[in-house]
């Protein structure tokens, strides 16, 4: 499943100089280019005529390149790309999609579409959310990590993944992919974690788990996903980084990012890839999903998007977890 946008990528933005303006400016994350970070504007791709003739040319390159190949099943539009782009307009996100699949679909109609939302763009309404990308995507695709949610019941806790999948397939209507989640490990290879890389820990406010915790959580998560329907799940990420990317964006601050990996540096593999395959082949539950503790309608989740998903969690949880 090639991910033709990706722009954003742990924790910082990856642009080729040509999609910056000239102007100075800071943005939430990161931006590396040619080999450094930059301070400068980026431009919009959902409103720049020529970047997103760009983006089409890419598509029919790639298209070319793989459309046949065996071992593809599916095109990604972007990795999180509210993180690195916000539309204006929700007409100029609908219109951006409407163009970019129709050039996919131009290419290589037998294989499917999807967009990489995340936890985010439920939380906040930045105007390409399950909804919008539902109207062109063949299915929805969700990111979630509970490392990153405040309104979750601590780092490990699992049902956030279920929740956050059926708040996406509810909202949006078409079946979901959960996508990218994982938790990062402590190294057991490598360097040891100086002083100032643990309190870069700290204030990232991550925690970092044993492989065995790793592996358990990715058991527990796989079985809720499989029982709640769908249509599947993939680990981020294959590997950890080399200690030789340590030094550099954007393993240099976000000191978490270096060990998410199913395998260690080395190609080693950790305890949660024996679970994975445990997975393999399994049927999802099929059915209707229970929604039962969803009690607004559809289009007034975006009024207040952040409240919403703090009280709906906690009916989701005593819905599925009440003891």
């Amino acid at each position: 499943m090639p991910t033709l946008f990706t722009g954003h990528m742990s924790g910082i933005n990856w642009l080729p100089e040509w999609m910056l303006g000239s102007e100075r400016a800071t943005h939430r994350f990161p931006i590396f280019s040619n080999g450094r970070l930059v301070q400068r504007a980026m431009r919009n791709y959902y409103h720049d005529r020529e970047v997103i003739e760009a983006q089409k040319l890419l598509i029919r390159e790639v298209a070319r390149a793989l459309s046949g190949h065996p071992a593809l099943w599916a095109w990604d539009l972007g990795n999180e790309p509210s993180t690195y782009m916000i539309p204006q307009t929700r007409q100029a996100a609908i219109a951006w999609l409407d163009e970019i699949v129709d050039a996919v679909k131009q290419c290589d109609p037998r294989h499917p579409v999807t967009l990489g939302l995340h936890m985010e763009d439920l939380e906040e309404d930045r105007r390409l959310g399950p909804a919008e990308a539902a109207r062109r995507c063949d299915f929805l695709s969700m990111h979630g990590y509970p490392i990153y949610a405040t309104w979750a019941d601590g780092p490990m806790d699992v049902a956030v993944l279920p929740f956050l999948g059926t708040l996406t397939r509810w909202l949006g209507g078409k079946e979901v992919l959960f996508q990218e989640f994982g938790a990062p490990t402590w190294p057991r290879l490598g360097p040891p974690l100086s002083p100032a890389e643990q309190a870069a820990l700290s204030r990232g406010r991550v925690t970092l788990v044993s492989e065995s915790e790793q592996a358990e959580f990715y058991r527990r998560a796989l079985s809720l996903l499989q029982q709640h329907g769908f249509m599947g799940a993939m680990a981020w990420c294959y590997g950890d980084y080399d200690p030789r990317l340590w030094s550099r964006p954007p393993c240099d601050e976000k000191v978490h990012e270096r060990f998410f990996g199913l395998f260690r540096y080395d190609g080693s593999a950790k305890p949660a890839v024996a679970v994975m395959q445990e997975f393999l082949g399994l049927h999802r539950v099929e059915g209707e999903p229970d929604t039962n503790w969803i009690d607004i309608p559809r289009e007034v989740y975006y009024q207040h998007p952040g409240e919403h998903i703090k009280r709906l969690y906690r009916r989701f949880k005593r819905r599925f977890f009440s003891s």
